[in-house]
């Protein structure tokens, strides 16, 4: 039986005066992700009513094809450069499709 599908709701929340860098930043990580092998659907949100919070919402064709994700050059950059700009450690929850 075929792995079914992950999803994964992820969460930075910025610092007030990071807002636009973060922004820059997280953008840019939209376009490698989405080209990744395993990569089913990449999106990246800001919230209307609290501009410092972004989402990701991510689906993956497995839980290997997340870690190769997570370890990848373009994710190691963000972790190296995260810390300055976020208000708050990123909170990110996996999901499976109930119906």
């Amino acid at each position: 039986m075929p792995e079914a599908s992950l999803r994964i709701i992820a969460k930075v929340k910025a610092r007030s005066d990071s807002v636009d860098e973060l922004r820059k930043l997280l953008r840019a990580l939209v376009e490698p992700t989405r080209n990744e092998e395993g990569c089913i659907n990449y999106e990246l949100l800001q919230s209307q009513s609290d501009p410092t919070e972004f989402i990701f919402l991510e689906e993956w064709e497995s839980v290997v094809a997340l870690d190769r994700h997570s370890s990848s050059d373009h994710m190691k950059n963000l972790r190296s450069k995260l810390p300055l700009l976020i208000d708050s450690p990123p909170e990110a929850r996996r999901f499976s499709i109930v119906v």
